[in-house]
C-alpha cells in the first residue's frame, strides 16, 4: 500500500485525525504487535532503527520519522542496559561483544555501554537482562545568556575539543600564577564574589555572627570541574577541594558551583563528584559523597530524564538514604518555567478518553480539552526547537507497569517524526519519551494502547505548550518540578535574580525579565526569574512502590508536596569561562546550600528539621502571598536565618602531627626506648577555645602513656598550643610495628571533641630501595571505562616498609602517543586516574586527571617527599618525567609489604587511547639489629646505596 502523506498546508482539525498519521502509528502499532519476547526487552527506538536498517520497516510507511537513537559513525549507541545482577560474566560478554563499558552500578543493576545494534539484540537474549534502553539523558539547570556559547551540559551548545580545553586551562593557570605572585595583601579583593553574597546578607551574616562555615562539609553534583585548578590557581577557590577519583566529570559547571559555595561559606570544606556518567552513577556518587567522603550537605543541578514525578526513584532513592543518614540536600528546582509566567511546558491529570481510534491496530487517543471539547494533540511552541526532551511518566508503580502508554510527535503535515512505544505488561517502568525534531507546528499525541486509565505527566524540558497557528488551544498545569528534587527531605531551590536581569527573551514576543536588587539586598518586592519550575509535586507511591492510597492513583489520591520550599540567587558572576554571569537555578541551589553550611557552622549538631524550619520561617515571601508554587516559601536571607538558630562562633581545637623525639639521644624509635612526645593542638575555629585539654592513649600493646591527659588552656583562632608528653615502648615491639597514638582534645564548644590517630614508626628505617617490577606484557587500557586495566607487582623479602615509592619506568622517553619505549603511553593523559593498592586492600590515588593533552609517563617517580604535587604538569610538559609528589601519599600504605600489589589506571573521558608497560615498586624496609651492626664494619664491595634496574628515587 502506498504510504498517506500530507502536505504542509494541510489543516487538521483539534479532534482529528489525518489518514496519514493514523496510517503511520499503524505501522509503528503493527511493529510492536510482533516483537518477540527479547525484543520486547528493548527499547522502541532502537528497535525502529535496526529495523529500518535492515529493512523490515519501510521508511516509506513513516517517511518523516527519526528515531531517536543516535548512532556513532561507527554505528555504535549509547544504552543503559538495566539488569537483575552485575556479574562478571555479563561484563566480560560485554567486552567480547565489542562493547565499551562507561558506567557499572552494582547497586542499581545498571551498565551503561556503547555498542552496536546487532549486540543490542544478542544481550537482550540474556535471562539476567531486563531492560536495554536509549541511555537516560540529562541537564543542568543552568541558563545560558548566550545559547551558543561552550556550555556542554545542555543541549544545542557547542562543545569544547579536549585539546582547545587543555590550552585554556594551561593559559589560564599560567596566567593566573603570575597573576598571585604579584598580588598584594591589599589586592585580596580582587577575586570575583558572587553578587548573591550581598544580596543574600551573607556578607553582613559572617561579620555580624562571626561565622564562616567552618566544621561544614559541602559537595556539589554536576557535570565536571574542568577549571578547578585554574580556579584554584585564580585563589577562587582552595587548594584541598575533595574530588573523588575517576569522578571528575566534563565540563565547568561544579568548578562555577563550587565558587559560589566558598564565596558565602569560605573556611567550609568542598568536595564533588559528577552526576553525568549516568543516572545510576548519579545515585551512587551521591552515596559516595555522603558515605566516603562524610560531606554534611550535597548540592546538585542535575535531571535525568526518567525521574519520576510519581515515585522515588533510584536518584531518589539515593537522596532518601544521605538524607536519613543526616545530610542536608540541596537540588535545582529547574528551568523549565511556570504557569504563572506563562513560560510552561508540562501538563498532568487524569487520561481523559477521547474516543478516538489511534492506528491500525489498538489505543484511543487522550482528550486534552477540559468539559466538554475535544482535542487530542497538545501543541509546542515553534520556538522550542528540535532536541527538547518530551516525557511521558503516568501512575504506575516503577518496574510494574501494566498499562501501556504511547507517545508520538507529529508535524503540521500529519506526519510522525518522533515516536516512543514501549511494551508495559507487568513489567516495565511508566515511561516514554521523544525529542523534538524541529520546525513549526509540532504536537504530541498520547495514545493508551492498553490497560485502564491513569494520571499522567507529559513535560517538554525547556520546551513551551503554545496555542498553534492552526487552532490548537495550549494546556499546561503547574507541577513542573519532579524527581529527586522532589524528594521528602530534599530542598528544591527556585531561581530570583541578585543582579541584572537575563539578558535576552525565553521566547520571541516574552516580557522583559526581572532584576535582582544588587548592591542591596532581597526584599519583598523581588521576583523570580521566569524559566524557574513551579510546583507542587503530586506522589502516588512510596520508593519501595508502596501506593500512598490504595485504590486512588487519580487526581485525587497520593501525596502533594510542597516544592519548591526556597528561592536563592541566580545570574552571579563567577571566574570560569561560560558562567559569568551564571544564570539558573543552577547558581540557585549552591546559594541556599552554603546559607545551610553557615547555619550548622554556627549550630553544630542542630537537627535537619531545625535547619528546614529556620529557613522557611525567615524566607522574605515573595511573588503570591504566603507559601506559594513558584519560590515556595520565599527567597532566604543569611542574617535572617542565623539570628533565628541563635548562631555563635565556634571554636575547633585539633592536634597536629606529634614530634617524637626518643630519650636516649637516637634518631629513631626503637622497642624498649621512651620518647618525648610534643603535641601541637591548633584552633582553626571561628570562636575562643576555651579548657582545653588532651588526652593521649595508646591502643597498641605494652606501650605506656604519661601523663594521660594535659591541659592547653586557652587558644585563640589560628593559635596553636604545644605540650609535651612522654611514651615507653615495650621491648617486644616487632620492628616496624607501629606505635599508634589517638589524641582526643576537648574544649568548650559544639565541636568538641575531636579526635586524630597518629602512626609513630618504631626502627631505623633502611636506607635501601628494594626494587619489585611488572614483568608482564603491555596492558592495553581501555577508552573512556571504569573498568580501566592493571598490572600486578609482587614483592617479597622484606617484611614491614617504612617507605614506598612507585616509578613508572620506560627505556626512552619520547612524546609520541604510540611509544613502545616509555613506562605507560597515553595521548591525553589528563584522562588518566591511576592508583596503587596494597596487598591489605589499602589504595591511595596517585595521579588524578593530571596533565591535559601531553602524552606519556616515563621515568616517573612517585615519592611523598617529592617537592612538585603532580597536579601542577601541564601538557607542553609531555613525556612526563621526574619525581612528583602524587595525588595521595604513599606513606598511607606502608605496612607488611610482601605481597600481590596492583597498580591499575582508568580512563576516564573518551577519545584518546595507550597502553600500561613498565611500572615499579621501590620498598624500603627497617634495618634489622644484624644489619645495624653489620654497618658498624667497614664496607666491602658495593655499597648497598647502589642500584640497577628499574628507575628509582635519587
Amino acid at each position: 500500500m502506498t504510504p498517506v502523506t500530507a502536505s504542509a498546508e494541510t489543516v487538521i482539525a483539534p479532534d482529528a485525525i489525518a489518514e496519514n498519521t493514523a496510517q503511520q502509528i499503524g505501522a509503528l502499532q503493527a511493529m510492536k504487535k510482533s516483537l518477540t519476547a527479547a525484543e520486547s526487552k528493548v527499547d522502541s527506538k532502537l528497535l525502529v532503527q535496526q529495523k529500518i536498517q535492515k529493512h523490515a520497516l519501510s521508511a516509506q510507511a513513516v517517511p518523516q520519522l527519526q528515531s531517536g537513537a543516535e548512532l556513532s559513525p561507527a554505528g555504535t549507541t549509547l544504552v543503559d542496559i538495566r539488569v537483575d545482577k552485575v556479574s562478571q560474566d555479563l561484563l566480560d560478554t560485554l567486552v567480547k561483544l565489542g562493547a565499551g563499558v562507561r558506567a557499572v552500578s552494582e547497586k542499581a543493576g545498571s551498565i551503561r555501554a556503547e555498542l552496536s545494534l546487532d549486540a543490542v539484540t544478542q544481550i537482550s537474549q540474556r535471562s539476567d537482562v531486563r531492560r536495554v534502553e536509549v541511555a537516560d539523558g540529562a541537564m543542568t539547570a543552568s541558563q545560558l545568556a548566550n545559547p551558543g556559547g561552550p556550555n556542554q551540559a545542555n543541549p544545542g551548545s557547542v562543545p569544547e575539543s579536549k585539546e582547545d580545553l587543555s590550552k585554556r586551562l594551561t593559559a589560564e593557570i599560567a596566567k593566573a600564577t603570575a597573576a598571585k605572585s604579584a598580588r598584594t595583601s591589599a589586592d585580596a579583593a580582587a577575586v570575583i564574589t558572587s553578587e548573591g553574597d550581598r544580596a543574600h546578607n551573607a556578607d553582613l551574616a559572617r561579620q555580624q555572627f562571626g561565622i564562616s562555615g567552618i566544621g561544614v562539609k559541602v559537595c556539589a553534583l554536576s557535570d565536571g570541574v574542568n577549571s578547578l585548578a585554574a580556579s584554584q590557581a585564580k585563589g577562587e577557590l582552595p587548594a584541598n577541594v575533595d574530588v573523588i577519583p575517576g569522578q571528575e566529570g566534563s565540563g565547568d559547571e561544579g568548578t562555577a558551583m563550587l565558587e559560589i559555595i566558598h564565596d558565602l561559606a569560605p573556611n567550609a570544606a568542598l568536595g564533588f563528584a559528577t552526576a553525568f556518567n549516568s543516572d545510576a552513577s548519579f545515585a551512587d556518587n551521591i552515596r559516595k559523597l555522603r558515605f566516603d567522603a562524610h560531606c554534611d550537605i550535597i548540592v546538585d543541578d542535575v535531571l535525568y530524564f526518567k525521574e519520576s514525578p510519581f515515585q522515588d526513584w533510584i536518584i531518589a532513592q539515593a537522596v532518601n538514604d544521605v538524607t536519613a543518614a543526616g545530610a542536608l540536600y540541596f537540588s535545582s528546582a529547574g528551568n523549565e518555567g511556570s504557569v504563572a509566567n506563562g513560560t510552561s511546558g508540562h501538563w498532568e491529570g487524569d487520561f481523559n478518553d477521547s474516543g478516538k481510534p489511534i492506528g491500525k491496530y489498538a489505543g484511543t487517543a487522550h482528550n486534552f480539552a477540559p468539559g466538554t471539547g475535544l482535542q487530542i494533540y497538545e501543541p509546542l511552541s515553534d520556538a522550542s526547537g528540535s532536541g527538547v526532551p518530551v516525557t511521558l511518566h503516568w501512575s504506575d508503580p516503577l518496574g510494574h507497569s501494566s498499562n501501556d502508554y504511547d507517545l508520538y510527535l507529529i508535524n503540521s503535515a500529519g506526519n510522525v517524526v518522533s515516536f516512543s512505544q514501549n511494551n508495559q505488561t507487568g513489567t516495565e517502568d511508566p515511561y516514554e519519551r521523544v525529542n523534538t525534531a524541529g520546525g513549526a507546528g509540532l504536537r504530541l499525541a498520547i495514545v493508551k494502547f492498553s490497560g485502564e486509565n491513569r494520571y499522567l505527566s507529559l513535560s517538554a524540558l525547556r520546551g513551551r505548550f503554545k496555542d498553534s497557528a492552526d487552532g490548537l488551544k495550549a494546556y499546561a498545569t503547574p507541577g513542573m518540578t519532579l524527581g529527586h528534587s522532589a524528594a521528602r527531605a530534599a530542598f528544591s531551590v527556585a531561581a530570583v535574580p541578585a543582579a541584572k536581569a537575563f539578558p535576552r527573551a525565553l521566547e520571541p514576543g516574552d516580557p522583559a525579565n526581572p532584576a535582582g536588587p544588587y548592591p542591596a539586598a532581597y526584599g519583598a518586592g523581588s521576583k523570580a526569574e521566569r524559566f524557574s519550575s513551579d510546583g507542587p509535586r503530586r506522589v502516588f507511591y512510596q520508593a519501595d512502590g508502596t501506593p500512598i492510597t490504595p485504590g486512588n492513583v487519580s487526581a485525587t489520591g497520593g501525596e502533594v508536596r510542597q516544592k519548591p520550599e526556597i528561592a536563592a540567587a541566580d545570574g552571579v558572576s563567577t571566574s570560569v569561562g561560560g558562567f559569568n554571569p551564571f544564570y539558573g537555578t543552577s547558581a540557585a541551589a549552591p546559594h541556599a546550600a552554603a546559607i545551610a553550611a553557615l547555619v550548622l557552622s554556627g549550630n553544630p549538631g542542630l537537627p535537619p528539621a531545625e535547619v528546614r524550619s529556620a529557613l522557611i520561617n525567615t524566607a522574605v515571601d515573595i511573588e503570591a502571598p504566603g507559601v506559594d508554587n513558584l519560590t515556595g516559601a520565599g527567597v532566604i536571607l543569611a542574617d535572617k536565618v542565623l539570628q533565628y538558630t541563635g548562631a555563635s562562633p565556634q571554636p575547633r581545637a585539633i592536634a597536629a602531627k606529634p614530634t617524637v623525639t626518643p630519650t636516649d639521644g637516637g634518631a629513631f624509635l626503637d622497642p624498649g626506648d621512651s620518647a618525648k612526645v610534643t603535641l601541637p593542638v591548633t584552633n582553626d575555629g571561628d570562636g575562643v577555645a576555651s579548657s582545653v585539654s588532651v588526652v593521649l592513649t595508646s591502643p597498641t600493646p605494652g606501650v605506656t602513656v604519661a601523663p594521660r591527659s594535659k591541659s592547653y588552656g586557652t587558644i585563640s583562632p589560628g593559635q596553636t598550643g604545644v605540650n609535651d608528653f612522654t611514651i615507653t615502648v615495650p621491648a617486644t615491639q616487632q620492628l616496624g610495628d607501629p606505635v599508634v597514638l589517638n589524641a582526643r582534645v576537648t574544649f568548650a564548644g559544639s565541636l568538641s571533641p575531636t579526635t586524630q590517630t597518629f602512626s609513630i614508626p618504631v626502627g631505623q628505617p633502611s636506607p635501601v630501595a628494594k626494587d619489585f617490577a611488572y614483568a608482564g606484557a603491555p596492558v592495553a587500557i581501555p577508552d573512556n571505562s571504569p573498568l580501566g586495566a592493571s598490572v600486578p607487582i609482587t614483592v617479597a623479602g622484606v617484611g614491614r616498609a617504612s617507605k614506598l615509592t612507585l616509578s613508572v619506568d620506560g627505556t626512552e622517553c619520547s612524546s609520541d602517543q604510540n611509544s613502545t619505549t616509555v613506562g605507560l603511553n597515553h595521548s591525553y593523559l589528563g584522562d588518566l586516574v591511576g592508583t596503587l593498592t596494597s596487598p591489605s586492600g589499602k589504595k591511595a590515588t596517585v595521579f588524578q586527571r593530571n596533565g591535559g593533552g601531553g602524552n606519556n609517563l616515563c621515568k616517573v617517580v612517585f615519592a611523598d617527599d617529592a617537592a612538585r604535587p603532580f597536579s601542577s604538569v601541564a601538557a607542553g610538559d609531555n613525556p612526563f618525567t621526574g619525581t612528583w609528589r602524587g595525588t595521595q601519599p604513599l606513606s598511607g600504605l606502608v605496612g607488611v609489604a610482601d605481597g600481590t600489589w596492583t597498580f591499575a589506571v582508568v580512563d576516564a573521558a573518551g577519545g584518546d587511547t595507550g597502553f600500561i608497560r613498565s611500572v615499579s615498586l621501590h620498598v624500603n624496609g627497617f634495618v634489622t639489629p644484624t644489619e645495624a651492626g653489620a654497618a658498624q664494619r667497614p664496607a666491602t664491595g658495593r655499597p648497598g646505596g647502589v642500584h640497577t634496574g628499574p628507575v628509582k628515587p635519587q
